[in-house]
């Protein structure tokens, strides 16, 4: 990951980039969808924000899009179960309320950011009025202690190369890929990021130690090998789950989960999932983990929708416990810009929360969108890939590219296509639960094109492709057959 980690410094201290709130959400989202952790992006953006790199208010957009990024790896997930129709149509649907909450979020929160700045004042008033000279250095992450022993069998880190190669325009002598251990660096000009001599050399005892890879062949090869790791591992805890909760098992834990409480007190069932979503994924430490383990069990029907829902709110909430820890743990001249870079994340998903979920009919928004999602990948299900590529790769991009090309620009396209948005997911709303409230016209979607308003043109495209390749494949072998 240290090519990754290196790379990502890099975009992040193009502080002129980063001043237009919508590059650095899609640079954001851009990142996070590349390594797969939102932890790591915020831990960068926080180290960036801490050394004074990038000004706190820059980073709020950034944390934002982080939000979004993560959610990637649940739609990876879902992708396991496209063997079965029905099973995928849920799965599909459970990973995208993620996606689809996250990204309601952003469209309503960014706007009043960038207009009011109320994340920026209020965390900075909050951490104005708190004593955090005597903050602990101590971070505990559970998941690190556990695989930590495992990674540095193959790689080892050097740290303060990392943050040297963030801050310093021009680079350092230092790899970011620790070769030596013991060592002891001799600094000119007390600078440990441009070392005038070494003593006290000794090889690490890992595999990239003794090999004479630089920096950025052995993060790809790391990037490469844990991408498919990870993709590997995510297939496998779904065939898990999918063989575990069957029969009468499936039917028990069925009741429990989806359970409301009794009487007046129904209302609550969904707190307490969000409290439990949050709670879980504070011991974890990853969201992506908690709701990617979740998103299986919907495809099977363990989870329901509705249940999945709340969940994944409390593992919004939970998973900023991890930027406060890293906020925590630097020096005392620091530690007041960077936990307000973690405070802001935190108060983004509680806005976020408060916003969509305590009103039953904004909260059946997010939960219809991702239906929709789902039963489309099940009749089409290249759907799945199209969106998976388009919203977490193509989509920023373009956005980005956009947002470069000035202000008229940007506004020309952005805001009629947030309109077009906006005003077809509240049509397709008001078909669904009040048709009648609409004109006699717009009840469907019949008087467009169907290209417009259907992917079967699409299907029928695709298929046309695939055939006439399987047509081609099966030449080959006849000919080879001859």
């Amino acid at each position: 990951m240290s090519a990754s980690s290196e790379a990502n410094a890099k975009i992040f201290k193009e502080n002129e980039v980063l001043s237009n709130p919508v590059a650095g959400l899609m640079i954001g989202i851009l990142a996070t969808a590349l390594i797969q952790s939102s932890s790591t992006t915020i831990s960068i953006v926080i180290a960036l924000a801490g050394s004074k790199t990038i000004p706190v208010r820059d980073t709020i957009p950034m944390i934002m899009g982080s939000n979004i990024g993560t959610t990637v790896t649940n739609t990876i997930v879902s992708l396991a179960q496209a063997g079965s129709r029905e099973e995928f149509r849920k799965a599909f649907g459970g990973a995208t309320i993620h996606d689809v909450f996250n990204w309601m979020c952003v469209i309503v929160l960014l706007p009043i950011e960038v207009i009011s700045g109320y994340l920026f004042h209020l965390t900075k008033a909050i951490v104005d009025s708190l004593d955090i000279s005597g903050s602990s250095k101590t971070k505990r992450d559970l998941l690190k202690t556990i695989t930590k022993p495992f990674i540095r069998l193959f790689v080892q880190i050097d740290k303060t190369a990392l943050k040297c190669k963030a801050i310093h325009v021009n680079g350092t002598s230092r790899t970011v890929l620790k070769r030596w251990c013991g060592k002891v660096w001799t600094s000119s000009n007390a600078d440990p990021c441009f070392p005038k001599n070494v003593t006290g050399d000794s090889r690490c005892k890992n595999l990239f130690a003794l090999s004479d890879l630089n920096d950025e062949e052995a993060g790809l090869i790391l990037t490469i090998a844990a991408l498919l790791l990870i993709v590997l591992c995510l297939f496998v805890v779904v065939k898990l789950l999918n063989s575990l909760f069957k029969g009468t098992m499936a039917s028990i834990v069925k009741r429990f989960i989806n359970a409301d409480f009794p009487g007046k007190f129904g209302w609550l069932t969904g707190y307490v999932a969000i409290l439990i979503g949050a709670g879980m994924t504070m011991i974890i430490q990853s969201s992506s983990v908690f709701t990617s383990t979740l998103t299986p069990l919907v495809g099977v029907g363990i989870v329901s929708m509705e249940r999945m829902f709340p969940l994944t709110i409390g593992a919004n909430i939970g998973t900023t416990v991890t930027g406060i820890l890293a906020a925590l743990a630097v020096s005392e001249s620091q530690v007041h810009l960077t936990l307000q870079v973690a405070l802001c994340h935190l108060f983004f998903n509680l806005s976020g929360t408060v916003l969509f979920y305590p009103i039953p009919f904004l909260r059946k928004i997010p939960i219809y969108l991702a239906k929709s999602l789902g039963n489309s990948t099940a009749q089409y299900r290249w759907f799945a890939i199209v969106y998976l590529v388009g919203m977490f790769f193509l989509l920023p991009a373009a956005f980005f590219a956009l947002s470069q090309a000035g202000p008229v620009v940007f506004m020309a396209v952005g805001i009629p296509f947030l309109t077009v948005l906006v005003i077809v997911i509240l049509v397709n709303l008001l078909q669904v639960k009040a048709p009648q409230c609409l004109p006699k016209q717009l009840r469907t979607w019949n008087f467009l094109p169907s290209w417009l308003h259907s992917l079967e043109p699409y299907d029928r495209v695709i298929s046309k492709i695939m055939c006439m390749k399987c047509c081609r494949n099966q030449g080959h072998k006849d000919d080879f057959k001859i």
